[in-house]
């Protein structure tokens, strides 16, 4: 089958990339699993917190407000900052940095009642920090996909890709044929450029696992904020009557199904008690996924240096469904040739990992 553009990988950057690009070319997007998003974009603490990340995400996040809006996945949540008095000397420089207004111990137990006012030195809300219905996101774009006439496979593991005038790409289900491939396989990014005969850039995964608990005796986490201790010791999230915590680890690990380490999960649970007034008693369920990063831990967006027809859409660490509208219409522009933003695209580009 012959098409203008392939997409390897169908979490949200290769479905937000199809939707922007099939409105003005042909597109297949190819899928090893089963079902879209399956892997990191299924396992994100799915908030938009668009001061969180480096300063390229939060240039793209800040962009991507308008566009989540009028997906409607956006719903209020809030952002909680606490230290404990040994985190006072992080504290500042993150309120500052998350655009966060200081808050006294009480008002804090007040917003986040699992919270002992008395082992919070510091604390800073902000009221601009929404949910992210992932997966609402996820089918908008793979709908917008298939309206502009695009082709979504999944169960489509790519097992060969070469030089064919363009490019030529094996599956299970067929070959492809292309003048532009976008890299959008996440944690498999270095591994599909090495199949393509494209030089690796470094990109490495790592762990973030997650546990879900009970919301502690009796309460309604419904209107609780986005909880996270200071340099990212944990998160709590309210997540439908229940509490998502995170031991925010960035274990470096190969490429695969993630699982959460036990041991990892408890140390992250013992940072969340050390603030909190309630024990965990036990866990509901638990999970892992990746997040994975460049070397210098801001995405890889743009044509490779060395094979301008190779377009990479990868390393977003995390922030993929925050970023995602300004993201998929930079790769778009950068498709199409439309020209993009000077300065952002230095800062994305493939160009900085090349000697």
């Amino acid at each position: 089958m012959n098409t203008d553009i392939l997409i390897i990988g169908g979490g949200i950057a290769g479905v937000s990339a199809a939707a922007e690009l099939s409105a003005h070319a042909s597109v297949v997007l190819l899928e090893d699993e089963e079902g879209l998003a399956h892997h990191a974009s299924s396992r994100s603490a799915a908030l938009y917190e668009p001061y969180y990340g480096p300063p390229p995400i939060v240039e793209l996040s800040l962009a991507s407000r308008e566009g989540l809006a009028g997906a409607d996945v956006l719903s209020p949540r809030g952002i909680l900052l606490v230290a404990s008095p040994s985190q006072q000397g992080l504290f500042a420089a993150e309120a500052d940095a998350m655009h966060l207004s200081p808050i006294d111990a009480e008002e804090a137990a007040a917003l986040f009642p699992p919270l002992d006012p008395a082992r919070v030195a510091a604390a800073a809300k902000g009221d601009h920090a929404s949910d992210i219905d992932t997966d609402r996101l996820v089918q908008h774009y793979a709908r917008t996909a298939r309206g502009n006439g695009a082709t979504l496979l999944t169960r489509a593991p790519v097992t060969a890709i070469r030089r064919q005038g363009g490019w030529a790409v094996t599956t299970p289900q067929g070959e492809f044929t292309a003048a532009m491939l976008v890299n959008a396989a996440g944690p498999w990014a270095d591994r599909v450029a090495a199949m393509a005969g494209v030089t690796p850039l470094g990109l490495r995964p790592h762990r973030r696992s997650m546990a879900r608990i009970p919301a502690p005796d009796g309460m309604d986490p419904a209107g609780w904020p986005m909880t996270m201790g200071v340099g990212e010791g944990w998160y709590a999230k309210p997540d439908a009557g229940a509490l998502i915590v995170s031991p925010c680890e960035a274990d470096p690990m190969d490429p695969h199904d993630a699982w959460p380490d036990d041991m990892v999960l408890a140390e992250g649970l013992a940072r969340y008690e050390a603030m909190t007034r309630f024990p965990v008693q036990r866990l509901l369920s638990s999970w892992a996924g990746l997040r994975t990063f460049a070397p210098d831990g801001d995405p890889v967006y743009g044509a490779d240096p060395d094979a301008p027809d190779f377009v990479w859409f990868a390393g977003q660490g995390g922030y993929g469904f925050q970023s995602a509208p300004a993201a998929a219409r930079f790769i778009a522009d950068t498709v199409l040739r439309r020209g993009t933003d000077a300065a952002l695209a230095r800062a994305l580009s493939p160009a900085r990992f090349r000697a």
